[in-house]
């Protein structure tokens, strides 16, 4: 067996918040702990909210947003570990929902019937996190065992800046298999 098949491995899902665009230091912090690494990202997140070339470039495969037909081969080996980074307000809901509209959607929906670990870093404006619906969604997708990070609303600091996104933390939510 190869060194690369003996590491885990993980995807990384990405939703289309402004935030995206770091996700680069989730992967290279995965890849530092030991982890192969394949991104997903919601059709929305891949039209231009993170450089899929980079980030494609970085793990050393596609980046995925997009079903694949049964004919065609499966560009990632099953996952040991999903890290939902940054997870939307519309993406936490159709997800507690079981809506699988999307690749995304279906692969986390299909992580919880499969045991994967699976932690999801919210970033959701606080008027939407205060919405019963979201309150519910995160309810019901902890009761399935999905781990949540702090939520991140991206509000500015009095000096006008931004707190950083704890790219990282999704790992440490996985971490030890």
């Amino acid at each position: 067996m190869t060194e690369q098949a003996e590491k885990p491995f993980l995807y990384v899902v990405v939703c289309a918040a402004g935030i995206a665009s770091g996700v680069g230091g989730l992967i290279t912090g995965a890849q530092a702990r030991n982890w192969e690494v394949g991104v997903i990202a919601t059709p929305v997140a891949a039209g231009g909210f993170f450089d899929t070339e980079a980030v494609a470039a970085q793990t050393g495969r596609p980046v995925r947003s997009a079903w694949r037909t049964p004919a065609d081969p499966r560009p990632f080996p099953p996952p040991d570990a999903v890290a939902v980074a940054p997870a939307t307000f519309n993406t936490v809901n159709k997800w507690a929902a079981g809506i699988a509209d999307t690749l995304a959607l279906g692969t986390l929906c299909e992580a919880a019937g499969l045991g994967i670990p699976v932690a999801a870093l919210p970033c959701v404006a606080g008027a939407l996190a205060a919405h019963p619906a979201y309150r519910d969604s995160v309810a019901r997708l902890r009761g399935m065992g999905v781990r949540f990070g702090e939520p991140y609303n991206g509000e500015a600091r009095p000096d006008g800046s931004r707190p950083d996104f704890g790219w990282e933390r999704a790992l440490d939510l996985i971490e030890p298999l």
